[in-house]
């Protein structure tokens, strides 16, 4: 895919694209996420970028963009005031807030993930401790892409991935659920020809 494809197909009324990936960045390609970032969001007129306010790859990706229109930038959080400093975000829609026992279809995909699902049914049922939280990253993860019943889905993700470790912890599981629900997504290995 190239980036005038990528423009064609997704710069449209509601579409939802991810920006994200793995909190370790190579020092070399910290300026090219920033570069992403901001070339998407000057190339593009409707699309809404959507993070996970994580640090690295998040962070840098939403700095591009914010640069550009941070009206087009939204985040999903694990909890209210996550990482609030370095929010760059004109909108933040916290896990914390969200009725998920309204939210089977967030819980039963968040759940995909054998390692948490314990944590995930003691997070759902307001169990909530040091442990039980790590559950919300998860579910939030999940919610980047499928959405909710007032979140919107992506339409379309772009990750940054660790080629030594690939498709492994959060950013794995991310990549697993647009998988799932046929959410296309690149990573480096396309969009480093985008810049």
């Amino acid at each position: 895919m190239t980036l005038d494809h990528f423009i064609k197909k997704y710069d449209i009324i509601n579409s939802i694209v991810l920006l994200e990936g793995k909190r370790d960045v190579a020092d070399e390609d910290k300026p090219r996420l920033i570069d992403l970032g901001r070339i998407l969001a000057s190339r593009t007129k409707q699309v809404l970028f959507r993070s996970g306010n994580a640090r690295g790859a998040d962070l840098y990706f939403s700095e591009g963009v914010s640069s550009v229109d941070k009206e087009r930038l939204q985040v999903i959080t694990p909890y209210h005031d996550h990482r609030k400093k370095t929010n760059l975000a004109f909108e933040t829609i916290s896990v914390d807030r969200i009725n998920l026992v309204a939210e089977p279809e967030v819980v039963y995909q968040s759940k995909q993930n054998k390692k948490m699902g314990t944590l995930i049914d003691k997070y759902v049922s307001g169990d909530i401790d040091r442990y039980s939280i790590k559950a919300a990253y998860i579910i939030r993860d999940t919610i980047k892409v499928i959405g909710t019943e007032e979140v919107m889905p992506a339409s379309f993700a772009i990750f940054y991935d660790d080629f030594s470790n690939p498709r492994s912890g959060g950013t794995g599981h991310t990549m697993n659920i647009c998988n799932k629900n046929e959410v296309p997504f690149v990573d480096q290995s396309v969009w480093m020809d985008w810049l």
